[in-house]
């Protein structure tokens, strides 16, 4: 009765008071509104209890019995996808192990309740603990999917794992393993995540009978990667000239030989260098674009037209970003020169669009840009520091071979504009990499207090600490709240933002701190700071909170971000 009047708590207080009475597999409408019911009363009490960590919310034992009943009957019904549906929901981790466990297909099972975490766990911790459970049972299987577990453990950033897994595979006599270990470490790379791939780069031991020397691939040494099929101890003859001892201990034990070459072909391919090639080559070979637009572009738009002039450079280094094509450039150089100031300044970065990886020719590229040893007023600064920001560029996400030599641009100029190029570049080559020296040297840049290198001082900080949710933040609101220059506090807003990225509901303080704060620019990082924290999780919290600024905030900047 109550059922059909609509009241459906009352309802279900009897239906739990009936206990086996209340027919679960009946094919009823009252049946099944009831146990739908049943599950989300159950599913919120039960993340109640975990987000109130105390625990108090009390779950009625008739309530989880018909839950328990519920779940044991997919599992029986061979309803796997449901059965897991409702033990995620219902935070029942053991229930979830026993129906993957109990499944007829359990590698399709993993496979779904990994992307099930990944689009519909709105809790980060709570999605660390699936994929924690789901690592262990990848392990388990007599099979395991290596490619599978090492992605979760990269969710899960644990570098330690999947180096052991990569060590494990290319050890093995079968060469099959050692592919699927260059599989898997490409599999990461697509992922972008600088810091972990060097993590996991470094924990891979040193092939025992090789020089150290040959592991860290120079920039300026292409040799590993382009002469893959010469041997290993070629290589070596290349970098180390006392090779001759060595090349009798490789013939010794042609196994390590072996490992050692897939090492260094591992090694390369985690520090993103084999797959930059690769697009370098396909982007140069497959470039369609049409000189012809561009010329014509040119011909069209007044010469004086600052900002026309600009437009059509940056056309060029969008059209041919990443080709390495640059006879436009080339042959307008008189034209190109009449730039000033900052449009210098982005017209020589452009040409770090143009070159984007091109890791092993960038520095010599950029050579006649670049700000000359001691020598000040060589060129004008603008071209210098945009030069700078160019190379950080080219080696965006990489920058193992470019960082020290941005570092000491960054320390050996007072020019505000050089100081803000490099910066730039710092920011952008150690992505990620919450790198405490560069940070502290960036720092030092933005307490000089100069308004143009403290912008960008302020966004390589959020660069470096990119998706850290690093302590740092609270460094920098401290001072965006002492300078007086609006263009820091922007480029501190940015950078806190930055440093929250994907870190969901840990980044809840720092925005509440940013969106109350008195000073408009702040609130504006506040809006970046929700949005990059809660990036592509469709999360209803995030999206209301935003709604609501974007109707209430005096600020017409604020209310448009």
């Amino acid at each position: 009765v109550f059922y059909y009047l609509g009241e459906l708590n009352d309802s279900l207080s009897y239906a739990l008071g009936a206990g086996p009475l209340f027919d679960i597999s009946e094919d009823s409408d009252y049946v099944h509104t009831l146990l739908a019911k049943a599950i989300d009363e159950y599913a919120s009490l039960r993340s109640k209890a975990v987000e109130s960590s105390d625990g108090a919310a009390e779950i009625d034992c008739r309530l989880e019995a018909i839950v328990e009943r519920m779940l044991d009957k997919c599992i029986i019904d061979g309803k796997f996808q449901q059965g897991m549906g409702i033990a995620i929901e219902c935070r029942r981790l053991d229930k979830l192990e026993e129906a993957i466990i109990r499944s007829d297909n359990v590698h399709a099972t993993l496979a779904y309740s990994t992307h099930v975490s990944h689009s519909f766990i709105y809790r980060r911790e709570y999605r660390r603990e699936v994929l924690q459970l789901l690592v262990k049972l990848y392990q388990k299987l007599p099979s395991p999917d290596y490619l599978s577990t090492s992605q979760c453990l990269m969710f899960l950033d644990e570098p330690e794992g999947v180096a052991n897994i990569l060590e494990k595979l290319l050890c093995s006599e079968n060469k099959e393993d050692a592919l699927l270990a260059f599989q898997v470490a490409f599999d990461l790379v697509e992922n972008e995540h600088q810091a972990f791939l060097l993590n996991v780069r470094d924990r891979l031991p040193a092939p025992k009978s090789l020089p150290s020397e040959s592991l860290q691939p120079e920039s300026s040494d292409p040799a590993p990667i382009q002469n893959e099929n010469s041997t290993a101890a070629e290589d070596v003859q290349m970098i180390d000239g006392s090779s001759a001892s060595m090349t009798d201990m490789l013939e010794a034990d042609p196994k390590e030989v072996m490992y050692a070459e897939r090492l260094t072909k591992i090694k390369g391919i985690l520090s993103g260098e084999t797959s930059i090639q690769l697009t370098l080559q396909f982007l140069y070979s497959h470039n369609k674009s049409d000189l012809l637009i561009l010329k014509t572009i040119k011909q069209s738009v007044e010469m004086r037209n600052s900002v026309c002039h600009s437009a059509t450079i940056y056309a060029n280094a969008i059209m041919h970003a990443g080709t390495t094509v640059d006879t436009f450039l080339r042959d307008n150089l008189d034209w190109l020169s009449r730039a000033t100031n900052w449009a210098k300044f982005s017209a020589t970065a452009g040409l770090g669009v143009i070159h984007r990886g091109h890791l092993q020719q960038g520095r010599s590229l950029m050579a006649p840009y670049l700000p000359q040893g001691g020598a000040a007023g060589g060129g004008s600064p603008y071209s210098e520091g945009g030069a700078l920001y160019a190379l950080g560029l080219i080696h965006a996400n990489h920058g193992e071979g470019i960082k020290q030599f941005l570092r000491d641009s960054l320390r050996n100029t007072n020019v505000e504009v050089i100081q803000h190029g490099a910066c730039l570049g710092l920011g952008l080559a150690a992505l990620g990499t919450a790198d405490e020296d560069i940070y502290d040297e960036v720092k030092t840049v933005l307490y000089t207090d100069s308004a143009v290198a403290g912008e960008a001082a302020g966004i390589s900080m959020g660069l470096l600490m990119v998706g850290t949710a690093s302590e740092k933040a609270s460094e920098m609101l401290a001072y965006a709240h002492e300078t007086q220059h609006e263009k820091i506090i922007r480029g501190l807003a940015l950078g806190i933002a930055l440093t929250v990225y994907g870190r969901e509901e840990e980044a809840d303080t720092l925005i509440e701190q940013m969106t109350q704060d008195q000073d408009p620019i702040l609130r504006y990082g506040g809006m970046y700071a929700l949005a990059l924290a809660y990036r592509g999780t469709a999360n209803n919290k995030a999206i209301r909170q935003l709604l609501h600024f974007a109707v209430s905030d005096v600020s017409d900047d604020v209310r448009r971000t």
